[in-house]
């Protein structure tokens, strides 16, 4: 058995009705994707504080999926025709052929090794190195697997600079996966928030997977405290707006972490945390930055 996949850009004017158009038309699934994603473009689209809420991103990529005998040329045309919108953007269709999803996607996720003692492993492989510190994780619903430079950036910061005892704020906190790596390191207490409640969940079952203790929250159901050490791997945009609430949850010096930044914008935002913060020359792998200071 085979399927049918059509991938097509749309701007946020229409991204939404045309998904829900496709799913109309006979597509079995459907998801948008940023289309700016990794480019300085890159689009936040959950509300931080001070930023209006957006549902979509400015540019969309919608990809969907079809049975083999579905007519996906004139389901395209009927579908933009009926919201009204021409002439049809570049699209590809392709055909995806029936494989063993599970192998196929499992395939794709070895272990990864952060640091000599640090590892991300998936459930369906053993430990490379039974005696390191090794995260159990698996490619999910939240950003944060080990796989992106920038975990890896904050992985190998925490790595390096965590003290044990200390109290870490995992802000924008994902899969959990930095706070839960602060508990394997020897963090007194790691609290995460996010503003999607699908990664408070997934960093909450992650925490239980790895059999660690920490608490996940949405912001606003979370009052802050100081912490011995801040990290905030998201994007470039809500850094900019949190700079005052990081800086205010940093206790007089500690530590920061700051990624999800690309070499380009580095500059800005260490100026922005100049303000409270010494900071150290960056860390950069592949095109994204980790920058780093102590509290004044």
């Amino acid at each position: 058995m085979s399927w049918l996949t059509l991938s097509i850009h749309a701007d946020a004017s229409y991204a939404e009705q045309l998904s829900e158009e496709l799913l109309e038309q006979g597509a079995l699934s459907v998801d948008m994707l940023d289309a700016d994603a990794d480019t300085p473009d890159e689009q936040a689209i959950f509300g931080e504080p001070g930023e209006p809420v957006n549902s979509v991103w400015q540019h969309n990529l919608v990809n969907a999926l079809f049975e083999s005998n579905a007519q996906v040329v004139e389901i395209l045309h009927a579908s933009f025709a009926k919201l009204g919108i021409a002439p049809i953007p570049e699209f590809k269709i392709e055909t995806l052929e029936e494989d063993d999803w599970v192998r196929l996607t499992q395939a794709q996720f070895d272990p990864i090794r952060i640091s000599p003692r640090l590892w991300i492993v998936p459930t369906w492989h053993s430990p490379t190195d039974p005696a390191a510190i090794n995260i159990v994780l698996d490619p999910g619903l939240a950003f944060g697997t080990g796989s992106h430079p920038t975990t890896r950036l904050c992985l190998r910061w925490l790595d390096a600079n965590l003290h044990p005892g200390e109290s870490v704020l995992d802000y924008g906190c994902g899969s959990g996966i930095l706070a839960i790596a602060a508990m394997k390191l020897g963090a007194s207490n790691a609290l995460g928030v996010d503003v999607d409640l699908q990664a408070v969940q997934a960093s909450h079952d992650n925490a239980l997977a790895n059999l660690t203790t920490a608490d996940f929250y949405l912001p606003e159901n979370v009052s802050l405290n100081q912490y011995d050490i801040v990290v905030a791997n998201i994007l470039t945009n809500p850094l900019r707006t949190l700079a005052p609430l990081l800086a205010g949850a940093t206790k007089s010096g500690g530590r920061i972490a700051l990624s999800g930044i690309l070499s380009e914008q580095a500059d800005e935002v260490k100026r922005i945390y100049s303000q409270w913060f010494e900071m150290v020359p960056a860390i950069v792998e592949d095109g994204w930055v980790c920058l780093s200071g102590e509290k004044k």
